[in-house]
């Protein structure tokens, strides 16, 4: 950490002393489904098991009923949350402090599906807020990073409408043929995003590697555990009893036009070297961009982001001097307080930011 004496061009205005951008470790916390060798190979390490299919990237949010398991902790041992509650405005910045506290409102997650993820969908903020004590829902949303086998795909939002009787009953009897085949197929590949709103039910496919963001809880009803190692019936429900749980479910249908709001497609090669990905809908939730740096340095203002380094090898500088090489597997967290930033270098990367304070 440096003072403002060591850096005499200031433009931002941050307050001093700067911060520096910290790389962060793996962050996999044992799930009930299988995966994770993406991740390892992403990262250039070995998998730490066949059932460690998340990194939860600079988390500040724990696994649902659980003290701490999911939060990053740092190589001195202290959590991430921890640092930002000491120093909210100097990691997340006066604007986000003020609409949102010391809480950066954000949960970034490497996924890898090591097999298909059972059905299952998330309470949004008003089901939440009003059953669980919470603010937040779990919309979210996905950026494919590479896939596996034959047609992978992912399965989002009924094809038509259906009842609340036979959700019941899919649910309570475990129809799962019925249930899958009830939702929309999407054949999906690498550069795709979709956005997923909260309490629309889907599945993550079989080989399918994405970078997700999302909101900052881990709450999951399951519609689908039979063949999982899952209790359904004593877990699926976040304890609330299915009768009241299943009422967060979004039961409308949804056809190709809604779909297609959902889903952005690759730029190509020829596309903008910086581009937002999900639509604008998704700001009140997260917001992200696509980099592909090809030797023209490129920089942003002051302000939180996480970044997740797809391919290629650089450097981010920040207004200090403090340097950090970057490379294939990278995550890094960049503070509000680490001033204006720029990379160089060749490199695909995701810069994963906050809701936007203004956003409703």
């Amino acid at each position: 950490m440096r003072s403002a004496g060591d850096a005499p061009n200031c433009p931002s205005g941050v307050k001093r002393p700067l911060m520096k951008p910290i790389e962060l470790g793996p962050n996999q916390p044992p799930r009930f489904y299988r995966g994770g060798a993406a991740i390892a190979a992403l990262r250039g390490g070995v998998p730490a098991g066949d059932r460690v299919p998340e990194d939860w990237v600079g988390s500040t949010t724990t696994l649902f009923g659980e003290a701490a398991t999911g939060l990053t902790r740092l190589p001195d041992g202290r959590t991430l949350r921890d640092l930002i509650q000491a120093d909210p405005q100097g990691f997340l910045g006066p604007a986000h402090t003020e609409r949102f506290g010391a809480d950066p409102a954000l949960l970034v997650k490497l996924l890898d599906a090591g097999e298909r993820l059972p059905v299952h969908c998330h309470p949004d903020r008003e089901f939440a807020r009003r059953h669980l004590d919470c603010p937040y829902g779990k919309t979210e949303a996905w950026i494919v990073v590479d896939v596996r086998g034959e047609a992978p795909s992912v399965h989002l939002g009924f094809q038509e409408p259906v009842e609340r009787e036979t959700v019941d009953r899919w649910v309570r009897d475990q129809e799962t043929a019925t249930l899958l085949n009830a939702l929309n197929p999407i054949e999906v590949e690498p550069g795709d995003a979709i956005l997923v709103p909260a309490g629309v039910p889907h599945a993550i496919g079989a080989g399918v590697f994405i970078v997700e963001l999302q909101e900052p809880t881990d709450l999951s009803v399951m519609l689908e555990w039979k063949d999982f190692p899952l209790d359904g019936i004593a877990d699926g429900h976040l304890g609330l009893g299915y009768d009241v749980a299943l009422g967060c479910v979004d039961r409308s249908g949804w056809g190709a036009d809604r779909l297609a709001a959902l889903r952005t497609r690759p730029a190509g090669s020829d596309g903008p070297a910086v581009a937002p990905v999900f639509p604008a809908e998704a700001d009140p939730f997260f917001r992200a961009d696509r980099v592909r740096i090809t030797g023209t340095p490129w920089g942003f203002a002051p302000g939180f982001a996480l970044l997740v380094v797809l391919d290629g090898e650089g450097s981010l500088l920040t207004e200090a001097g403090d340097e950090l090489t970057l490379r294939r597997g990278a995550t890094v967290l960049v503070p509000y307080a680490a001033g204006s930033v720029e990379i160089r270098g060749a490199l695909d990367l995701v810069r994963c930011l906050p809701p936007a304070p203004d956003a409703a």
